[in-house]
């Protein structure tokens, strides 16, 4: 399929998904947002794609915030619709996709660029990378789950300070946060994502949809993690993968996945 402002790459199983508009510094616009939920589904349901990396175009920024031209003027209720359904079209969506999605972070990701970071599954960032979401110095809130989902990856306190502040922070304070996993030169950012999401096709993906449905239950109001870890636990056992991964550990061998 032909995108406007993204680019889509497969090779080996490993499918990377650029945002394309260096010179609006891969900032989110309506038509991104889409082309991106777009994307995003065709992938779910391509059988040859195991893993999943998101990043930007160019040296400067994986996303630096949403095209705020696209909203300056909007009323109240157009304001919560646009949250509404960014979150329902893509940030919602690519937090419980099957496919893992690792967020290559290289220079800037501010407001939904870092909310969109934080969407997906894990992030590994260049060492120039800043983040921060600076909403309240234009006179609103992240809206695309920022106040959720940041203080649960870095703590409530912090969360607090970096959303009142509106401050940057640079890459290896968020590797002291816990907002990365790893830091690297950007020469090496995407070669690194590309090893981990490797061994990470060499697994069971049916276990790793399972692991990924039950981890996120326990951040979801009124849904029991323990209670969505054991059903998912439970249908493990009648997969083609639970045979077959059983049976080569009897065996000493390597597991040969079905759905490798």
């Amino acid at each position: 399929m032909s995108y406007n402002n993204i680019l889509v790459e497969e090779n080996n199983g490993i499918t990377t998904i650029t945002i394309n508009r260096p010179n609006k510094l891969n900032a989110l616009n309506k038509e991104t947002i889409e082309e991106l939920r777009e994307a995003f589904k065709d992938e779910e349901e391509d059988e040859d794609t195991k893993v999943i990396i998101l990043t930007g175009s160019g040296e400067k920024a994986f996303v630096a915030g949403a095209d705020i031209s696209e909203f300056a003027n909007f009323s109240v209720t157009e304001g919560a619709n646009l949250a509404a359904k960014g979150q329902e079209i893509l940030f919602d969506f690519v937090e419980n996709l099957s496919k893992p999605v690792i967020a290559a972070v290289n220079g800037f990701a501010l407001g939904g660029g870092l909310e969109l970071a934080m969407a997906c599954h894990f992030r590994v960032a260049s060492d120039n990378a800043k983040m921060g979401l600076p909403e309240v110095s234009l006179g609103v809130i992240p809206g695309y789950g920022g106040t959720q989902r940041l203080p649960q990856l870095i703590g409530k306190g912090r969360a607090m300070e970096l959303i009142m502040t509106a401050s940057m922070i640079d890459a290896n304070q968020a590797l002291n946060y816990g907002l990365v996993n790893h830091v690297v030169p950007q020469e090496n950012l995407l070669p690194l994502c590309e090893k981990i999401a490797n061994k990470i096709a060499n697994n069971s993906l049916v276990a790793i949809g399972s692991a990924i449905k039950a981890i996120n239950a326990n951040f979801k109001d009124g849904v029991n993690g323990f209670d969505v870890e054991i059903q998912e636990f439970g249908n493990c056992f009648g997969t083609d993968d639970f045979t077959e991964g059983t049976t080569a550990f009897l065996q000493k061998r390597k597991a040969d996945f079905p759905g490798k």
